[in-house]
């Protein structure tokens, strides 16, 4: 049995940040599936939307985010993430994280750019790679950081709880089941405080900007043991992700329409307007659903998203990995429109937490994509996901002290038994998982998408309930392997993300329906919570 004072399921930024600020009180474990490197966060291009400038403010990123949601942001919440931001920017930036600089007037500041849904320039970036910049940095500093152990190639398999166990006064988790992919073996590790960073679901989806592990495990992991979810009908697919054979997952970062790219159908002319004011810098879910209609209008593929009328030296300063990625399929974009389609990008509902990133099950915390705290509503606005990430990492270690102070006696009255194999078998045709796999990321996108009908919802929600079952059986039936779990979680969020949508009979923020194609002003807005009973 190995004992940790912390449990972290995640290496991206959330977890990261978790880890480095628990370590400083104890023993931390952070669990990753492959390498530590591996993240939705190292993925992420545009930056971190954090007010540094005087021209801005703490309110005006308020009232940005706010709009954007669709009505269902806690207002208390943004504020509380935009005003701690810079204080969590400093201590990257101690860490040792670059982020983009200008010179004016002879001084040095912030090279801010500006994208989707946002009045200001307030995003900080690494040139069109902020992610991979932050996430080089955390990393180094957690395999720096004696207190921290760093298991990868595990994966969490399960929460181990005290109803689990036969106990009815209280549930609390106490561990979790974890499986290391190298021999195979499944361990049980033991702490009160476990941290959920485990990212998104965006592989639920057959097209998405998201990587591979992006299986949405910890919402899965979640709601197994029993924590509330809520507003996983709130998908939000990027507008922009390259339209590629050879490069299908490749997103094209917002802040290239901050800088002045604009979105043009095959005939070379701006369409935008048509659909918004805001034109290009139009919210995502609103430029999303105007690439979707004109695709369908036009028939074409694609359309395309065209920043050739800035100078090229200006366009490879700013976008050294899009041209380089661009121009290894054939396309220069100095030249030349890029085509895009819109992907699944981001999931804005979650585990249901507290600006702290608690959950309704004690010693749980989620921070990051996979928790809800409210911040994003109904529709995210660009660039505050890393933000909230670093916010309720710090939050969450913060809160977990002072609700959960040291102490093992209690932890230690709590046997655990040995993970049960049973008459399991090793996996004979990786076929089946693959083919259920790939049936789950059709029919939700097929059914599930960016424009969704209650019979759509219906026919996903009938075969999903099929695909459960052959998916409970195949778990049982064969020893886990990060394939067959994997394909679990993907059926289990892929079934959230239903429940929600057909409970929503509205069309708000990332949720567009035909059948309720207005917002429902007869009631205030409300989140989509599901519990399990």
């Amino acid at each position: 049995m190995h004992e940790y004072d912390f449990i972290v399921v995640g290496s991206g930024a959330a977890g990261l940040t978790a880890a480095l600020r628990a370590a400083r009180h104890g023993k931390v474990a952070v669990i990753t599936k492959k390498s530590a490197e591996d993240s939705n966060s190292a993925w992420a291009q545009g930056g971190v939307a954090c007010v540094q400038s005087e021209e801005d403010s703490i309110d005006q990123h308020v009232q940005d985010t706010l709009i954007a949601g669709g009505g269902l942001c806690k207002e208390d919440v943004v504020r509380t993430i935009a005003s701690e931001g810079p204080a969590r920017m400093a201590e990257l930036i101690a860490l040792g994280v670059q982020f983009d600089r200008r010179e004016v007037n002879g001084t040095l500041e912030f090279d801010l750019t500006r994208e989707g849904g946002h009045t200001r320039r307030r995003v900080l970036h690494h040139h069109d790679a902020t992610g991979k910049e932050i996430s080089d940095k955390l990393v180094a500093a957690a395999k720096a950081e004696p207190n921290i152990t760093l298991l990868e190639n595990h994966y969490a398999i399960d929460l181990i709880t005290t109803a689990k166990l036969g106990f009815v006064s209280e549930d609390r988790v106490i561990g979790v089941y974890v499986l290391d992919e190298t021999s195979g073996d499944v361990r049980a590790m033991r702490s009160d405080r476990i941290i959920l960073a485990t990212g998104g679901c965006g592989r639920v989806y057959q097209y998405t900007t998201n990587p591979r592990v992006a299986t949405g495990d910890g919402v899965a992991i979640a709601w197994r043991a029993g924590a509330q979810v809520a507003n996983m009908e709130f998908i939000q697919f990027h507008p922009t992700c390259l339209y590629h054979p050879q490069k299908r997952s490749f997103l094209i970062t917002e802040a290239m329409r901050g800088e002045g790219a604009v979105l043009v159908g095959k005939d070379g002319k701006e369409f935008m307007h048509r659909y918004d004011p805001r034109g290009s810098l139009a919210p995502r879910d609103i430029v999303a659903r105007a690439i979707d209609h004109e695709i369908k209008r036009t028939g074409g593929p694609c359309v395309y998203l065209d920043i050739t009328s800035k100078p090229a030296d200006f366009i490879l300063a700013h976008f050294p990995n899009i041209y380089k990625a661009c121009q290894d399929v054939g396309i220069d974009i100095t030249k030349e429109p890029i085509p895009v389609v819109p992907a699944a990008h981001y999931q804005c509902g979650g585990v249901r937490t507290d600006v702290n990133g608690a959950t309704s099950l004690r010693g749980l915390c989620a921070v990051g994509e996979v928790g809800c705290t409210g911040l994003h509503g109904a529709n995210r606005l660009a660039s505050n996901s890393l933000l909230e990430c670093f916010v309720l990492g710090h939050r969450a270690v913060d809160f977990l002290m002072h609700k959960l102070p040291m102490g093992r006696e209690e932890l230690q009255e709590y046997e655990i038994p040995p993970w049960q194999s049973g008459d399991a078998q090793n996996i004979d045709e990786l076929v089946v998982i693959y083919h259920n796999w790939d049936e789950i990321r059709r029919l939700m996108w097929d059914y599930v998408s960016i424009v969704r009908t209650s019979k759509r919802l219906q026919r996903a929600a009938a075969r999903l309930r099929n695909l459960k079952r052959e998916v409970q059986e195949f778990y049982w039936h064969y020893r886990v392997t990060a394939e067959v779990l994997e394909l679990r979680n993907l059926v289990e969020c892929a079934s959230l993300i239903v429940d929600c949508a057909v409970r929503r009979h509205e069309s708000r923020g990332l949720h567009y329906t035909l059948d309720y194609p207005n917002v429902d002003a007869t009631k205030p807005p409300q989140d989509t919570v599901l519990r399990r009973y």
